[in-house]
Order: structure tokens, then C-alpha cells, then sequence
């Protein structure tokens, strides 16, 4: 029992940390009316084709919009413990998009070899998603 509930807690604050990631980074976003992604997909290395047309004029406002509002909403989910699963995958697809551009085959940055902070965030948020945390310490309740 001790060692689920050591689990479950370090699962809970797992979650929270993550919430906390994307709410923050879709506020700040959304609060600064320079934002923009145009630069960050312009700059792709990897799919530039596809990251140049999301930079259009015609979709980029769009891109931005889905973007600041989808990082807000999944982070505000996360937090609260509600939609967790959704919001986890949905969290873990931004993630892969977001690793693509800067991506250099076979070096990703500085740091790393094909895996970056992306992919590890990826892959704790299928973690999140696959252990149904929301059961624990959501605004449902808690389960213990």
C-alpha cells in the first residue's frame, strides 16, 4: 500500500509539473500580442516544406491560434486532472511536432543524439496517459 501510494503521488506531481509546463508556456503566449510562430517554422530543418506552409499567411494565424490556446487548455487539464489521457496524447503530439524542426540527422542539438527534451517530455506524457493518473488527486476526487 506504501508503495502505491509513493506511485501514485509521484505520478500526481508528474502531472502537475507537465500542467504546469504547458499552462504557463500557452499564457505567456497568449498575453504577448508579438507572439508568433512564423520564426520557429520558418526555421525548420526537418519537413521544412510542411513547417513553411503552416507559416503561411493564410494558415499562420491559425497555427498560432491553435498553438497558444491548445498549450493553455492542455496544461489547464492536466492541473485540474480532468481529460488527462486526451490531453496527455494531445500534449505528446505538440511535443513531436515541436521536435521535428530543430532536428539535424542525426543530431538533434548540442546535447544530444536523435533525443531531446521533446522526446522525453513525449514520452513521459504517454506515460501519464497510459496509468490513468486522473484517478489520483484530480478535481474529481482522490483515490487512494
Amino acid at each position: 500500500m506504501k508503495r502505491f501510494l509513493k506511485t501514485n503521488t509521484a505520478l500526481f506531481f508528474l502531472r502537475l509539473a507537465f500542467g504546469w509546463l504547458f499552462l504557463y508556456a500557452g499564457i505567456t503566449k497568449i498575453i504577448n500580442p508579438e507572439w508568433t510562430a512564423a520564426g520557429f517554422l520558418n526555421n525548420a530543418r526537418t519537413f521544412s516544406e510542411f513547417y513553411g506552409w503552416l507559416a503561411s499567411s493564410n494558415i499562420l494565424p491559425i497555427v498560432d491560434f491553435l498553438n497558444q490556446w491548445g498549450l493553455t487548455l492542455i496544461g489547464a487539464t492536466l492541473v485540474l486532472g480532468i481529460f488527462v489521457r486526451l490531453s496527455s496524447y494531445l500534449g505528446a503530439f505538440l511535443m513531436i511536432l515541436y521536435y521535428f524542426p530543430g532536428l539535424a540527422f542525426p543530431y538533434v542539438g548540442e546535447h544530444s543524439f536523435l533525443v531531446d527534451e521533446h522526446i522525453i517530455y513525449a514520452l513521459a506524457l504517454i506515460l501519464i496517459a497510459s496509468i490513468h493518473t486522473k484517478r489520483y488527486f484530480s478535481i474529481f476526487g482522490s483515490r487512494m
